[in-house]
């Protein structure tokens, strides 16, 4: 059965085998983003100094609630429901049997790690931030935990394949669907990155954690880990970046510009995204110079498919804008639907990406990065990427995904809230991460609690930029309780049938070579460059003697 969509034109109905599912992750999704909203506001609060925590509760044990939940738990299972909607919406219309179990195994499996991982937390056994980094130790089933969460999400991964896989085999020569590409893509990403982090959890931290080895090569574990973390930050991104090409020409009106150049970015993003996590330890010792080089270099490659992106969005936007009777240099600006929070907060995090992007390269520069390690900077600059650009997105997608797998509308007045809350958000992240950079420079220090160091002058100086980054949570907060009410009243909104948006390519694209569906060579490309830049290192970190380390609870 079909209705119409806002734009008169046909919405099919969403699977509601498949919408459950989909529903499923975004309710958990958002659970997880309220906790961890407000573990973080109470964090901000005691780091400016103007709370005091009850006993029984650590600073570092809501920095870790806040980090874990927001960071890997918010964002994994929104990611995976959302995945998961646009390969049913483009693979015909609804998940293969064998798919949707395989999405539900995978969503139980990090439901239960998640609640141990949780529990733990809040009995303040695994205080160690999202990053877990030895030699801080935490209870093994905190590591168990992430373990679960991890294999869920490969679980999840494999249904997608295996949708996709089949849809192929059964329209042999066709170009698959853009949407379902670019998920593969993610998945694809996700599996490969996360055989560091699996590697470090299995063989060095549950071990360690349960005491049947007494020390741990802590060069090595932060090395695993970063293979996988700054590849995690991708993860968070591509799918942001499957709305920016190929849902948003869809709410405006417009085309998808090109086809070709946005596959051409994801594989680009595969490709040098992974060996890259050596310029999070361009300040460790142990690591020779030239593997930091090589990867500093491949991180500054992936700069290239941001820029592909920056410049395909644009092209469709001003593409638009002109079609809507757009003058002059900027007139076509004017025309964007500025009003629909489908667009709007997309929008936003598009904007903001630019100067998130920027720092990034600073970060990633051996001498810049000598100036900013360890401090609020590093901590500004991941709310710009993640907390803005990334969650700005997921809001948006919210907005228009949660009517369409229920069968309800977006209603005028849950647009206009949505607006509010986009605006909300910017603001308080204006605040919050512009506090945090000014005061990086200066050199505050991240990860931790409120101090003077002594009523030392230089401490001092810091308390208003944090004064300013605890009345920025407070905002942020708000806004999370905004966007709690909206799904609320979403899911009580009056039913219909919602279309979901799918971009259509501009008439005038090139066609799509086929080498940006063969899987295997740019797969094989990536696995050829993490083979050089990460074996000689580290079979140096495995055979060269480095003095291990017993396990420290500091709080």
């Amino acid at each position: 059965m079909t209705t119409r969509g806002k734009g008169g034109e046909k919405a099919e109905r969403f699977d509601r085998q498949d919408g459950a599912l989909v529903l499923a992750h975004l309710l958990f999704a958002f659970t997880a983003l309220l906790l961890g909203g407000i573990a973080g506001v109470l964090q901000g609060l005691v780091r400016g100094g103007l709370i005091e925590l009850p006993a029984g509760i650590g600073y570092y044990q809501l920095l870790t609630a806040h980090g874990v939940l927001m960071a890997l738990i918010f964002t994994t299972f929104f990611i995976i429901g959302f995945l998961y909607s646009g390969m049913s919406k483009t693979l015909g219309g609804k998940l293969l049997p064998t798919s949707l179990r395989m999405g539900w195994i995978g969503f139980v499996l990090m439901v239960i790690g998640t609640v141990i991982g949780t529990v733990v937390i809040l009995l303040n056994k695994a205080s160690v931030l999202y990053t877990f980094y030895a030699p801080l130790k935490a209870s093994p089933f905190f590591y168990i935990a992430l373990a679960l969460i991890v294999v869920g999400s490969w679980v999840s991964g494999f249904g997608m394949f295996y949708n996709y896989r089949y849809w192929k085999k059964t329209h042999k020569g066709k170009l698959s669907p853009l949407f379902s590409f670019m998920a593969v893509a993610t998945m694809i990403l996700w599996q490969i990155a996360t055989i560091g982090v699996a590697a470090e959890v299995l063989l060095q931290l549950i071990p360690w954690s349960f005491g049947w080895v007494e020390t741990i090569n802590v060069l090595l574990s932060r090395t695993l880990f970063w293979y996988f973390g700054h590849p995690l930050v991708y993860f968070w991104l591509l799918p942001a970046y499957i709305c920016w090409y190929v849902i948003i020409p869809k709410v405006i009106g417009g085309k998808i510009f090109s086809d070709a150049l946005a596959r051409l970015s994801f594989m680009l993003f595969i490709v040098f995204s992974i060996p890259v996590g050596f310029h999070h330890q361009l300040m460790e010792p142990g690591i020779s110079p030239f593997w930091k080089y090589f990867q500093v270099v491949l991180t500054f490659m992936v700069i290239v498919p941001s820029l592909m992106t920056a410049f395909s969005l644009f092209a469709s936007f001003e593409l638009y804008g002109r079609s809507k009777g757009g003058k002059g240099l900027f007139g076509w600006f004017k025309e964007l639907p500025w009003k629909d929070v489908r667009f709007f907060a997309p929008f936003m995090g598009m904007l903001v990406f630019i100067p998130a992007g920027a720092g990034g390269i600073i970060n990633a520069s051996n001498q810049m990065n000598a100036v900013v390690h360890n401090t609020l900077w590093v901590t500004g600059h991941f709310h710009l990427t993640v907390a803005t650009s990334v969650a700005l997105t997921f809001f948006g997608i919210t907005y228009w995904l949660v009517p369409v797998v229920t069968g309800r509308t977006l209603t005028p007045r849950m647009n206009k809230w949505g607006i509010v809350q986009t605006i909300l958000w910017c603001v308080g992240m204006f605040f919050m991460s512009g506090a945090m950079h000014t005061v990086g420079l200066f050199g505050s220090p991240r990860r931790t609690a409120y101090t003077t160091y002594g009523d030392h002058p230089d401490a001092l100086s810091w308390i208003p930029y944090h004064v300013a980054m605890a009345v920025s949570g407070v905002l942020l907060f708000l806004a999370v309780l905004i966007m709690i009410g909206c799904i609320i009243g979403m899911l009580r909104a009056p039913k219909g049938h919602e279309e979901y948006p799918i971009g259509e390519v501009a008439e005038s694209a090139e066609p799509t070579p086929a080498l940006l569906e063969r899987w295997s060579v740019w797969i094989g490309v990536c696995i050829v460059l993490i083979v050089f830049a990460y074996t000689i290192p580290l079979v140096g970190m495995i055979g060269s003697g480095v003095p291990g380390s017993p396990g420290f609870e500091m709080w």
